[in-house]
């Protein structure tokens, strides 16, 4: 079974305001995305490598309330207050080919398994019903691309790389044996502290840390 990286997410409760703040930080504007409209959002999309890309995503405020919780707790209060300082990391994401079978092994309760579409792709992701993020976005969701190509194949790629997910959780060890569970300890590293996600990025021979 294929587990790896898809993408990476940081939230922003304005989207243009958000490139704007990034490329302060990356030395680089993230470009044009798309909308979900079954989630009343819309982001910013830039492919990094091997197969996975960088998201942007923000509540689309033009677009209708949507009838079911937005992804990535972006309905919640405590969440647009974090993301009033800036762009803040929500979570990350991991590609499988046999989604099912991998729900069903999880210890977690990754929540319904929502089918998407938008132009030519097609792409199944875990949602918990309540938009929220396991382990507060330590525990990544999981997505299946079915058909169509792999988004990362049309994006701009401007040269930002993903050194390393680095997660931080006060029993490390707990969360390591999820990840070894999954076979998915390979794409992030464990840290012993309070709750955390970071990406470290590099540009142009920098590093960039975004949290």
């Amino acid at each position: 079974m294929m587990r790896e990286l898809d993408h990476i997410v940081m939230g922003c409760q304005s989207l243009n305001a958000g490139v704007d703040q990034l490329s302060k930080t990356l030395g680089i504007e993230v470009p044009e995305g798309g909308k979900h409209p079954v989630m009343s959002t819309h982001n910013r999309l830039m492919a990094l490598e091997k197969g996975s890309f960088f998201e942007l995503i923000a509540i689309d405020e033009t677009a209708p309330t949507p009838d079911r919780a937005r992804w990535f707790t972006l309905d919640e209060p405590a969440t647009q207050d974090h993301l009033s300082a800036g762009p803040r990391a929500l979570c990350w994401v991991v590609k499988t080919d046999d989604l099912d079978l991998l729900v069903a092994e999880s210890p977690y309760d990754h929540g319904e398994i929502v089918t998407l579409s938008r132009g030519n792709l097609t792409w199944r992701l875990t949602v918990p019903q309540d938009g929220s993020l396991l382990e507060g976005g330590l525990v990544p969701a999981f997505i299946e691309w079915p058909e169509g190509p792999h988004p990362s194949e049309a994006q701009a790629d401007l040269g930002v790389r993903l050194s390393r997910i680095c997660l931080s959780h006060p029993d490390p060890h707990l969360l390591q044996a999820y990840l070894d569970t999954l076979k998915i300890a390979h794409l992030a590293q464990v840290e012993e502290g309070p709750r955390g996600l970071r990406f470290e990025m590099s540009y142009k021979g920098q590093i960039i840390h975004l949290s």
